[in-house]
């Protein structure tokens, strides 16, 4: 049960009511938006919403306990401050969310209805919907240590401990013989492979500034997980960090940081109660396993 405030709950006991709903997001470079399904631009706070951006609340769900609960908005890619570009290049994800009840008449009746993350954002067309995610959500993420043969750490950060700095090489686009996949100058030669797994971030041309990750790297050239929101131009340039498959033998043999290994690859797993004991029963050929009882 909510408590409203009581000029919200007078406004509602009216027989017409004067409310829409408001949106405010905000990035985590500190960039802060903010839209309404009404008419007008209402101001609340310091944060202008700004109407006729085709935004409107698409679904909601709420849940009980644990449960997480979330919402879409759906809207126009010609929305104040939104574009294509930038949505493609991950600068809204996990953008924080606050949704609003309000008093149109008077933005000061108002209710803060959720607190939440954006999720997925699916375009099509101009037209967009992102998927609001409850607080809940936070409990979904991985937390402390988990059992597990590869490494639970991500190349370089505070438990990897790798210094990537003499590792990272400096690239040029020599071609881009489809959107995704990058022919490559090298600064340096580098292994097939090295950087598949690898981490990127773009220092020239039109996507400056955005980051990625390397699917596959071979024959001087790399493949992306995600194409580049921005077309990719011969003589753009980035930095690449090479990659780990997190096995105990690359650790220690490519990074020689066995001792900072996060993993537990010596740890039975469930594939050792499947083995069938050395030196015991009749053979796994398809045949009964009771064969040699009943043939003595």
């Amino acid at each position: 049960m909510r408590d409203l405030p009581p000029d919200l709950a007078a406004r509602l006991a009216e027989g017409a009511t004067t409310l829409c709903h408001c949106w405010a997001l905000r990035r985590r470079d500190g960039l802060a938006l903010g839209f309404t399904d009404h008419d007008r631009d209402l101001t609340l706070g310091d944060l202008v919403h700004a109407a006729r951006t085709g935004l409107e609340a698409a679904e909601a769900s709420r849940e009980l306990g644990f449960a997480v609960s979330g919402g879409d908005v759906a809207g126009a890619l010609s929305a104040l401050g939104l574009t294509e570009a930038d949505i493609a290049g991950g600068l809204y994800d996990g953008a924080s969310v606050e949704t609003w009840l309000v008093d149109w008449t008077n933005p000061e009746i108002r209710l803060l209805l959720d607190l939440g993350t954006l999720g997925e954002i699916r375009r099509a067309g101009n037209a967009f919907v992102a998927e609001l995610r409850g607080l809940m959500d936070s409990l979904d993420a991985e937390r402390g240590r988990t059992y597990r043969a590869t490494c639970g750490a991500d190349l370089g950060d505070g438990r990897c401990r790798v210094d990537l700095a003499p590792l990272r090489v400096a690239a040029t686009v020599r071609a881009v013989p489809r959107p995704g996949l990058l022919a490559l100058d090298l600064a340096r030669p580098v292994p097939d492979g090295a950087l598949t797994g690898g981490h990127f971030t773009w220092t020239g041309g039109a996507n400056a500034g955005l980051a990625g990750d390397v699917r596959a790297h071979a024959d001087g050239a790399i493949e992306l997980w995600e194409a580049p929101p921005r077309a990719v131009a011969p003589g753009d340039a980035l930095l690449l960090d090479p990659g780990c498959d997190k096995r105990l033998a690359t650790c220690a043999g490519t990074f020689a940081n066995a001792v900072n290994f996060q993993g537990f690859p010596h740890l039975p797993g469930n594939d050792v109660v499947l083995r069938q004991v050395p030196g015991s029963g009749p053979g796994l050929d398809g045949g009964s396993l009771f064969r040699a009882a009943s043939d003595t």
